[in-house]
């Protein structure tokens, strides 16, 4: 793979884009109900520490990426097995983003076109937006990051014109105490959305200004974050804690409710074509990084991995025989006991080889 090089903004914009994703079709910290923000609030708190942790291990060697470090610092067979246990995590990840934008389509707008032929139609969409490698990626994210930062702009100021939002809905604060708020945001906020900012120790060593990298990453987690809590708390301010809880889409079934007279009369398809583009973008970013990584371990052409990683998403979309299931494997099952393992667990292992290592070497 040729040289790559990315400015700042360019990575910043990844991140918020990836950050954002397929994070405003559910609703974080569901158990928490009306406390869900404050549930987002420690998610975010304890991510950030998890962030920083990539952070350091980025400019601890920041000439190399995640796989070349495993490979560099835990020696080639160990390192090797950790590098492909992460192409296995980004292959699923991408796999199970690629089925939400086959079931979101056929559940709200493709009603009559099997979910199968709508992710084979997305995978080979996004392979060919990721075939060039990741600069090129970074520009067309570019490009989309804008029209969706306006899409949810327009989104929420509809929404805000609408009178559907209730700021009783918020009250009272802390009814059952601060535990079934902490139940809440641990594991399962820090695993998604932001225990997978880990997905960039595979594109941080693209940044033309890496000692410029933190201020830059810093300020866009909090931004994003912020935003993501208040989209959250807006489906439970519209809907109520309790069916916002028990829908499956909310802010898809709040914009379902949202018309503003003789201006707007549905505002679900502007919020479907965003979170196309955002679920597309994660999952391309998790694609990419899996074929880096395989090219990274086995020395095989990029482009050749392309492929193999494609089928193996598109397949990987069939694991789950119904939605009930996927759901439930996704949102409980993995966020809980599998996740963790390479948000925390394994970068906590790659930071300490590399600093028994680098005060070895000193």
């Amino acid at each position: 793979m040729r040289k790559v090089t990315t400015g700042l903004s360019q990575i910043a914009m990844a991140m918020a884009a990836f950050e954002v994703g397929s994070t405003t079709l559910f609703l974080q910290g569901a158990t928490a109900k009306q406390d869900a923000w404050l549930a987002m609030l420690i998610g975010a708190a304890c991510g950030f520490l998890l962030l920083l942790l990539y952070l350091k291990i980025f400019h601890m060697d920041s000439k190399s990426d995640l796989f070349e470090l495993c490979k560099k610092y835990m020696g080639k067979w160990l390192g090797s097995a950790v590098g492909l246990a992460f192409v296995c995590y980004f292959t699923y990840e991408s796999a199970r983003n690629l089925r939400d934008i086959g079931d979101l389509a056929t559940l709200t707008l493709l009603n009559r076109t099997p979910t199968a032929f709508v992710t084979l139609l997305a995978i080979l969409v996004i392979a060919d937006c990721i075939h060039l490698g990741p600069r090129a990626w970074f520009l067309l994210v570019t490009v989309l990051f804008y029209m969706i930062t306006l899409g949810y702009i327009i989104l929420l100021l509809i929404i805000s014109f609408t009178g559907l939002v209730h700021l009783q809905f918020m009250l009272p604060i802390l009814e059952n105490g601060l535990k079934p708020v902490w139940e809440a945001a641990l594991p399962e906020i820090i695993s998604f959305p932001f225990g997978q900012t880990v997905l960039f120790l595979v594109f941080f060593k693209f940044v033309s200004e890496p000692k410029n990298l933190n201020k830059s990453v810093i300020l866009t987690y909090w931004l994003i974050a912020i935003f993501l809590i208040g989209v959250n708390q807006i489906c439970i301010l519209v809907l109520g804690p309790d069916l916002a809880a028990t829908t499956t889409y909310p802010l898809f079934q709040v914009t379902q409710l949202t018309t503003v007279e003789k201006i707007v009369e549905r505002a679900d398809p502007l919020f479907a074509m965003i979170l196309f583009l955002g679920i597309g973008i994660k999952a391309s970013a998790f694609y990419m990084g899996a074929a880096i990584g395989m090219r990274r371990i086995t020395s095989i052409s990029y482009k050749v991995w392309l492929v193999a990683i494609g089928t193996a998403i598109y397949l990987l979309t069939f694991l789950s025989p119904n939605f009930t299931e996927f759901l439930w494997i996704g949102l409980h099952l993995a966020l809980d006991r599998i996740w963790p393992v390479f948000q925390i667990a394994l970068p906590l292992l790659l930071f300490f080889v590399l600093w028994v290592r680098k005060k070895k070497r000193a």
